[in-house]
Formats: structure tokens, sequence, C-alpha cells
């Protein structure tokens, strides 16, 4: 049994000892107010570890011997080193039709009544687009409910401000389990079997990429985009953001949308006193009032 006077392994002295790196809390509390200006991004205290796994690795890339002196770096180099540095941070988690009531209620609510009027041009934003799946999937459900599509004209904007990401959703090859839980009619409309040594991947048909640019975007920075948007797909972003911050996102996100248009969050996400310029009208989906 051990001794109730020895300290556990995982306190702080023990950690600090532990680690490659020097690790202190002025740098971590320093890092964590450049997560917070450049990203909006709200790092916990209890994200202290993640911080340091995550940046370790630039460290050796740029054989640095401390924390200290990235720091030191970072505000020296302030270009390069930064994008390095919001990509390490950022958590990417995303999957082909994640949440897939969302894309129901896009096909349904949006889509099929649009065939039945005049309009033929639709807007979608997919904000925070980690590596593709969710653009991708977007486009999907448009040509599956839009059987005329070249008689329209559609675009879906993918953003994030990951670089690295970006250029793995642009290039839009993907390994065979990211596919698991897509139906194999899917799979053989919209992507192109490869096999590339032991693995197999799938490519996005030109017929998706056709539908879908990226960019590079800092939510922080203003938005570029002219609206008017039907739908913006902005899931399990704004959850790392805190109020003041998710406020000032969506009064300017609400100006690039008409009365009418869907704004789609994560499951745990709300604008519950954080704007009011949306109604809650399904499972998080939201009306532009």
């Amino acid at each position: 049994m051990r001794n109730s006077n020895q300290p556990l392994l995982h306190d702080t002295q023990t950690m600090s000892r532990l680690r490659e790196f020097e690790f202190s809390n002025e740098d971590f509390e320093a890092l964590r107010r450049l997560v917070k200006q450049i990203t909006g991004i709200n790092l916990s205290d209890q994200k202290r570890e993640l911080v340091y796994g995550r940046l370790a690795r630039r460290l050796r890339a740029l054989q640095l011997t401390s924390f200290a002196e990235y720091r030191e770096f970072l505000a020296r180099d302030g270009g390069q080193e930064i994008v390095q540095f919001c990509n390490a941070i950022t958590t990417n988690l995303t999957a082909f039709f994640r949440e897939p009531h969302h894309f129901d209620y896009l096909r349904d609510q949006v889509l099929v009544p649009m065939m039945a009027g005049t309009q033929r041009r639709v807007r979608i934003w997919s904000a925070g687009c980690s590596t593709g799946e969710e653009p991708y999937s977007l486009a999907m459900t448009v040509l599956e409910a839009i059987p005329d599509i070249r008689r329209w004209d559609v675009r879906i904007l993918a953003t994030d401000l990951d670089s690295d990401v970006l250029e793995r959703g642009r290039r839009g090859i993907y390994a065979e389990e990211r596919l698991k839980n897509m139906t194999m009619q899917r799979r053989s409309r919209f992507f192109v079997e490869r096999r590339e040594g032991d693995g197999l991947y799938y490519e996005a048909s030109q017929e998706l990429r056709a539908l879908i640019t990226f960019k590079q975007l800092n939510l922080m920075s203003p938005l570029p985009m002219r609206g008017p948007l039907d739908a913006i797909f902005c899931r399990n972003v704004v959850i790392y953001f805190d109020k003041d911050t998710q406020r000032d996102l969506f009064a300017r996100v609400s100006q690039l949308q008409r009365q009418g248009n869907l704004l789609f969050l994560g499951h745990s996400e709300s604008l519950f006193k954080v704007s009011e310029d949306y109604a809650l009208i399904g499972k998080t989906v939201y009306r532009r009032a």
C-alpha cells in the first residue's frame, strides 16, 4: 500500500521532473493567453498536459530546449510558426455524416422545398471543416437531393484555421476505415477506389470537388464571405469559446443570413444567452429570426 505521505505520481512537481522540457506555470499561462488571443479557444487548467504534449513536438522539430525558448521563438518569428502553433493546439475530430439528422434536415427542409420553387442558388458554409468529411457529406446530400445539379448554382465554402487539415480536405483522399459507416451506394457513386501500398483508399470524385471551395479562416478575424448563406454548419467549434467570444462570433455570423436561413450547431452547443438572432427549431438546428 502506498504511504499516505508520498506524493501522487501525477502531481505537478513529479510531472515536471518527468518532462523532457521545462514547462512552468508562466509558460502555460502565456501560451494559454496566446491561444485565446489568436483562435478564441479558451483552454482550461485541465488542458495543461494537452498543451505540453502537442507543443513538445514543435520544440523537438525546432531543436529547442525549453518552453521559454519556444515562447521567444514565437514572438520573434511571428509568422509561419504561429500557423504551426495553432495547428498543434486545435482539435480535429470529424466523420462523414456525423450527427446525420442535420443532413436529413438540410435535405428535407431546405433542398427539397427549393426544388418546388424558382430559386436555383444554394450557399452553404462549413465552418471548422477539419479534414473535409463534413463538406463532402454536404456535397453528397446536395447531389442526392438535386438530380439536375447542372442547372443550379451551388457553392459550399469549407473553412478551418488549421492549414494542415485543410490540405488533407483539398486532397480528398481517405483511408478505407474513414468510410466504414458509409453506404456502399454512396461509396461507389462518390469515391474512386485506389490502392496505395497495402492500404485501400478512396478519393472524392470530381462531382463532389466541383461544389466545394476550401479556404483558411480564423473565426476571430472579419468574415470575408458574402451572404446570404442558406445554411451554416458551425458544429463542435464554439464549445471551445467562452460566452463573450460566442456572442461576438454569432453577431457577425447572423449578418450573413436572411430570415429563415438555418444554422446547425454541435450536439453539446447552444445559443442560450448567446444570440437572440436565431430561434431553436430542432435538435441543435436554429433558424435566423
